[in-house]
């Protein structure tokens, strides 16, 4: 059972990967990363919903839509948008560090909300993973550090830990598919007012229909079949493995190579993953020595 989560979360984060080498395609063409944000989560949403229609899942009631719509303006629009401010303000180096702190508010809101206490094995596990982020995403020059960007960055890293705690209490009680066939349109909805809509060739709708495909629909799902599978902390741990293997695609399509600092980084996530995976083993061969 904990096996396949671990699949479905590796290949959540390699479809999330995708999202930075695609989204260079269409910036690089004249879309502002707030309108591929929308369009992301607006066609995403659409997929859910023929998803959920298809299999004919039940949409929240109207008395149970504030929830995921509440979800969708904080954990679709609030996010998309607090990543692209940290980005503005600080730079797309400290704004990953930053985004993923989301294991570490992952570990309170367990706490604070599930009840679910994180062990010292775990929180060693974040710090390593924290580290490992850090080291890399370093830049040459160091980050460029100021409180908008910090304030943003913090921000996008605990909306995106949301998905998490909200996953665990709601995907038991509806269809993941139907909530996010609520919670992505609102979303969008959500980000509309800070879009410039501009002109766009095929090359820039195929780049968002894969954005919206296999980044958004398909990460989206494999991220709620692994999340039913595994406790939040530990599904948000694998899920670091989204920047090692962005950078490992940015290598392989235009030559960007890690430096010193970046192979060190890559490695302790790598490792924060392998023994997140270990763990439960480890617990129960500590817990059999025991006299």
């Amino acid at each position: 059972m904990e096996g396949m989560g671990y699949v479905y979360m590796v290949l959540a984060a390699a479809s999330w990967a995708l999202i930075g080498p695609v989204s260079r395609v269409v910036l690089e063409r004249g879309l502002a990363p707030v309108e591929v944000a929308f369009w992301r989560a607006l066609i995403g949403g659409a997929l859910f919903a023929g998803h959920a229609l298809a299999l004919r899942q039940n949409i929240p009631r109207r008395s149970e839509l504030g929830g995921a719509a509440l979800f969708g303006l904080v954990g679709v629009a609030l996010f998309y948008l607090s990543y692209q401010l940290a980005v503005l303000h600080g730079g797309a180096a400290l704004a990953s560090v930053l985004l993923y702190t989301a294991p570490a508010w992952v570990v309170l809101g367990s706490l604070l909300v599930l009840r679910q206490p994180a062990g010292t094995f775990q929180v060693g596990l974040v710090l390593l993973t924290l580290m490992g982020v850090l080291l890399l995403a370093w830049p040459q020059g160091g980050f460029r550090v100021s409180p908008a960007g910090v304030a943003w960055g913090l921000a996008s890293g605990l909306t995106y830990a949301i998905y998490y705690i909200y996953g665990k209490l709601q995907f038991h009680r509806f269809a993941p598919t139907a909530l996010f066939a609520v919670a992505l349109p609102v979303g969008a909805l959500g980000l509309l007012p800070w879009v410039r809509f501009t002109a766009k060739d095929a090359v820039s709708w195929l780049s968002l229909g894969v954005l919206a495909l296999i980044s958004t629909y398909f990460a989206y799902w494999l991220y709620s079949l692994g999340l039913r599978r595994l406790p939040a902390t530990r599904a948000a741990l694998v899920a670091t493995l989204e920047p090692v293997l962005a950078s490992l695609l940015a290598f392989i399509w235009w030559g960007e190579r890690f430096s010193a600092t970046g192979y060190l980084g890559a490695a302790l996530v790598v490792l924060a993953v392998v023994l997140a995976a270990l763990e439960p083993a480890l617990s129960r061969r500590r817990s059999g020595s025991r006299p």
